[in-house]
């Protein structure tokens, strides 16, 4: 038996925007996420790298678990250009009671260094299909660290509103800095 490739919690599993979609992660992805992630843990909740067999391990025991629940606590995709992934993010920490759910984002990192805004905001249009017309979330929001001023002004600009800066919250760099949430509601 192959991967998944369909997530039963959708009542579609493509999300597209001109020549960009989202489709539910795949298993053929995992090592240049991996590559990626490891190249960018400044800005993730990542304390270490991650290496071959733990990636492996992931998908096969937790990731490809997700597809078959109704109400999974996180919905992964593959960001792709045509067919080739160039990143990868999701709806995390996904609460069914409340209805809302943090976004995840991370594009390759030559990518992120060059067409960082653009990419963006193509993800959350996408990102949010899924959320608010598919899933009927209330409200999606992003946790950062206060390290990333380029994101906050595309959040803003697609209507997300500061929310919340949680002082001096996590220790990074050898001093602690801020965690600003932003925060979108389905209208």
């Amino acid at each position: 038996m192959g991967f998944p490739d369909n997530y039963i919690a959708l009542s579609k599993n493509k999300f597209t925007h001109d020549k960009f979609s989202i489709v539910p992660i795949r298993y053929n992805d995992r090592f240049d996420i991996l590559k990626w992630r490891n190249e960018q843990m400044y800005h993730l909740r990542q304390n270490e790298e991650l290496t071959i067999e733990g990636q492996e391990k992931y998908f096969n025991t937790v990731v490809s678990k997700l597809f078959d629940k109704l109400r999974p606590n996180q919905l992964l995709f593959s960001y792709l250009e045509g067919d080739k992934c160039i990143g990868y993010g999701g709806l995390v920490h996904i609460n069914w009671i409340d209805k809302n759910a943090e976004i995840s984002f991370l594009i390759d990192t030559e990518t992120e260094k060059n067409h960082f805004e653009f990419h963006w905001n193509i993800y959350l249009k996408l990102i949010e299909q899924v959320a608010f017309k598919d899933l009927k979330l209330h409200k999606v929001y992003t946790y950062a660290f206060n390290i990333r001023p380029r994101l906050y002004k595309i959040l803003e600009a697609n209507t997300f509103i500061n929310e919340a800066v949680l002082k001096e919250h996590c220790f990074y760099n050898k001093k602690f800095i801020d965690v600003i949430i932003h925060s979108k509601i389905n209208n």
